[in-house]
């Protein structure tokens, strides 16, 4: 299904996170979580959309595909939720979105995003009604 809504959750001291049951439902009983392309977040796939991408990836000219690859594979953990639905995020990861306890997990079609509650707000500070006015005339929407 498509992976939409935004729910505030916890990361605790151990890196636990208890993974949103929509969520998890639509992603599979294992998943994979990854750097964000360009945002301070993680990205979230299920193993099927982390497969796309790995595919799409090797019709990029060598030098473009080893750099994403080594940026995206080096960074990347393969998760499975616990009975409580819990996943944990490994340092690196949360090192990377600089990860103190409040998160937001969102939905976002294809994927799932985990950004820190303060960057998450920052980040929806910035879509000015304008500016999603013009996304929207590109997209031809």
């Amino acid at each position: 299904g498509v992976l939409i809504g935004e729910y505030p959750c916890i990361v605790d001291v151990k890196g636990r996170l208890n993974f949103p049951a929509k969520l998890r439902e639509d992603l599979g009983e294992r998943f994979l979580l990854s750097k964000g392309l360009g945002d301070r977040c993680l990205c979230v796939y299920s193993l099927e959309e982390w497969e796309r991408r790995r595919q799409k990836l090797s019709s990029l000219p060598s030098a473009e595909m080893y750099a994403l690859q080594r940026y995206l594979f080096s960074g990347a953990a393969e998760v499975e939720p616990d009975k409580q639905g819990r996943i944990v995020i490994p340092q690196v990861l949360r090192d990377f979105i600089q990860v103190e306890r409040d998160v937001m997990v969102v939905g976002a079609d294809n994927r799932c995003e985990i950004w820190t509650k303060k960057d998450w707000e920052e980040t929806q500070q910035q879509l000015s009604p304008e500016y999603i006015r013009s996304l929207i005339q590109k997209a031809g929407f």
